[in-house]
């Protein structure tokens, strides 16, 4: 089987410009953990996930210089204080650009699940020879295939 064959072709993506609130009311509307950010043409230009937002945003924490009887401090910040700085930062400030592994729609699934298995990736683009993203891959659409291609044709 090809990743053409269960792919899904209806790609939910950003741009870079695309602010942090604006993706999270996407990831929420769509039900969706991550989105390609995607330039002109269809081109990859990097992937976000629900992950790394919240890496982003979770608040730093108390920290405490002492510089030879110089004492700094930062206080720890709140969620709401963090979320009011950074909602209206554009992805391209968090997303991934780079390891970013992608298939090709010609691929085989056993590719798929070599890189997901290997580099426990959630989702994976997936690009043609224009380098163009021409759909996504998750791992629950490979979970679903199996589940519902080859485990039913075993039970028949």
């Amino acid at each position: 089987m090809k990743i053409k064959d269960f792919m899904i072709k209806d790609v939910i993506s950003v741009s870079k410009d695309t602010t942090l609130k604006e993706l999270l009311e996407k990831l929420v509307a769509n039900k969706v953990g991550g989105a390609p950010v995607l330039g002109e043409d269809s081109q990859l230009l990097g992937m976000i996930s629900d992950g790394d937002v919240i890496r982003y945003l979770q608040p730093k924490g108390r920290t405490v210089y002492d510089m030879f009887t110089v004492i700094l401090v930062n206080e720890r910040e709140s969620l709401a204080y963090k979320l009011g700085h950074s909602l209206d930062q554009p992805v391209s400030k968090i997303m991934k650009r780079k390891g970013i592994m992608s298939v090709d729609p010609d691929d085989k699934i056993e590719k798929a699940l070599s890189i997901f298995s290997r580099y426990h990736f959630k989702k994976l683009p997936v690009i043609n020879k224009s380098n163009q993203v021409v759909g996504v891959l998750s791992r629950g659409d490979v979970i679903k295939f199996i589940t519902n291609q080859l485990i039913k044709k075993t039970d028949e």
